[in-house]
């Protein structure tokens, strides 16, 4: 969602008017069982896929048949995502909440100990391989598809791809852990299956992209941004492959590189790819 402001641009010691696409920033807050988890800055569209990916991302619930309502109210100040959960996940959501009152802060939502934080992550199994090319190839057309990152450049993206169908879903928002979440939700929405999907995210390659990505069971997680260690060792850990500063015809993978086939230049190979499927790239 875009909202167009006015001001004044600096450029090469002139001042001039200009008008730029913002994107919208609001509070949502998540809802169970009418007392707030968490209220989160996100973009306010696609909010019922965020409700969704949060709770099944952050553990609170195990399966979308879990919540069983779901309403996103407007109100005055910010958004609401108010849900009614299974009685059995109404007291598993209530004993988390106690456990962790009066905290003094920490980044991990409702982790309340080292032990969870350091907690084992899934292993992920897949016996999909793809080409330079294509991981190139998918990279670029994720890219052009984030039209509001494009227009306000201060939004991360989240997406699929796939060799069969190429690009299959793109989600945005201010907030990088959100659009994953997003996606996550749309795919548990629409029963979408995790097998045979690159996934894409903006946002740097952290440990908590990288387990949001394994509880979702998809097996390659690329970025034009950078690693973390503690992000890289989960990786591994989950058999997750792992490719980061993805851009032009160049990236870096740091774990699960049997996925991949280095068999040509992703250059040519590229050009090969994109006459015969039909993507869109600049690679």
């Amino acid at each position: 969602m875009i909202t167009p402001a006015l001001g004044t641009a600096l450029r090469q010691g002139v001042a001039s008017p200009v008008s730029r696409d913002l994107a919208e920033e609001t509070p949502v807050a998540l809802v169970y069982d009418g007392s707030t988890e968490a209220v989160m800055l996100a973009t306010p569209q696609d909010l019922a896929d965020f409700a969704l990916g949060f709770s099944l991302t952050e553990g609170m619930i195990a399966s979308k048949d879990d919540i069983k309502s779901l309403e996103i109210l407007d109100l005055e100040g910010g958004m609401e995502a108010r849900m009614w959960l299974a009685p059995e996940r109404t007291q598993d959501v209530a004993a988390r909440r106690r456990s962790r009152m009066g905290p003094t802060g920490c980044g991990l939502c409702g982790v309340e100990s080292l032990a969870e934080a350091n907690r084992a992550v899934p292993v992920v199994s897949s016996g999909l391989q793809l080409t330079a090319a294509e991981v190139l190839a998918a990279r670029s057309a994720l890219d052009q598809a984030a039209a509001l990152g494009a227009a306000t450049r201060a939004t991360h993206a989240a997406g699929f791809w796939t060799t069969a169908d190429g690009l299959v879903l793109v989600r945005e928002d201010v907030g990088r852990h959100n659009a994953i979440d997003k996606i996550a939700g749309w795919m548990r929405l629409n029963h979408i299956s995790a097998q045979g999907k690159l996934f894409y995210t903006t946002g740097r390659l952290t440990s908590e992209m990288v387990i949001k990505t394994v509880q979702m069971g998809l097996p390659i997680l690329i970025s034009r941004s950078g690693f973390t260690a503690w992000g890289v060792d989960l990786a591994k850990q989950a058999g997750l492959t792992l490719i980061g500063r993805a851009k032009g015809k160049r990236f870096l993978c740091v774990s699960g590189a049997e996925r991949l086939v280095f068999d040509a230049d992703p250059a040519e190979v590229g050009t090969e790819y994109r006459n015969r499927k039909g993507a869109n790239s600049e690679d």
